[in-house]
């Protein structure tokens, strides 16, 4: 994130952003990163590492009261989320933003510890499943009947989100669909050993890769051979420059995610 952030930084003060005492959060994201409009597509993706880091900062908390009372504990988690959206309406600025993000997610990160603990696989699977997908459909009524803007984007309905991801996070983590059948496949063990690898770094420059994306096209619209021959204007042509250029940002940046693992570093893992 601090080289993100320092290439991200450099460029928006390039375009007249000034940033303030409040650039602090681009060092530690406990709130998020400030920007200005002409960057806002590639800092947005910033949320999630702020949650991320909130989770693993309270997870000593959240550990020991998940194991005095697990089952009280994942019931629980789901209340926060019901109370801002029904009860309580949260603040704006950064405070609502982290408070909103961590309730919607509580009930899957707790699920991570009765997973690792092994409580999952204790349970019947004739209880999980009805219950993963009462969980799921419950979600999935909330979404449709308190549309946004006349959308189901779970995004912006967050008890749907919360419940939703809630299901399927206790489908996958309980019944583990095996793919191992990939490892015996060396190509594709290879791809899924990099994209584990640079996760991070896919997932803060994907934006960035779209962004780039368009110039680039427009570009090409001036090269009458490639304006002739190569779809220009379909959104999967974009999709593909997009990801030319994720690969290219995993070549520049990806071995950070070596140096910060204490891993020595590589171009590709």
């Amino acid at each position: 994130m601090w080289v993100f952030g320092a290439v991200l930084v450099v460029a928006m003060a390039r375009h007249g952003w000034l940033p303030g005492a409040d650039a602090l959060y681009w060092v530690l994201p406990v709130g998020d990163p400030p920007g200005d409009a002409w960057g806002e597509q590639a800092w947005a993706v910033l949320w999630y590492l702020r949650t991320y880091l909130w989770f693993v900062l309270l997870s000593p908390v959240l550990l020991r009261l998940f194991r005095r009372a697990p089952l009280p504990a994942l019931l629980l988690s789901l209340v926060p989320v019901v109370v801002f959206e029904t009860l309580w309406t949260l603040p704006d600025g950064r405070l609502g933003a982290a408070l909103g993000d961590l309730s919607v997610f509580l009930f899957s990160w707790l699920l991570g510890f009765a997973h690792r603990d092994g409580l999952l696989d204790r349970l019947r699977s004739g209880r999980v499943l009805p219950a993963a997908l009462a969980l799921m459909a419950v979600g999935g009524w909330r979404a449709f009947h308190h549309q946004v803007d006349g959308s189901y984007d779970l995004d912006d309905i967050p008890l749907a989100q919360a419940l939703w991801s809630a299901g399927f996070v206790v489908l996958l983590l309980r019944f583990r669909p095996d793919f191992g059948w990939l490892a015996r496949r060396p190509v594709a063990d290879r791809v899924v050993r990099v994209f584990n690898a640079r996760a991070v770094t896919i997932y803060l420059w994907h934006e960035v890769a779209l962004m780039v994306s368009v110039p680039v096209i427009d570009a090409m619209w001036n090269i009458p051979a490639f304006e002739r021959d190569l779809p220009l204007d379909s959104p999967w042509f974009q999709f593909g420059i997009a990801w030319v250029l994720i690969a290219a940002a995993v070549a520049l940046f990806g071995w950070v995610e070596d140096v910060a693992a204490q891993r020595r570093p590589r171009l590709l893992p």
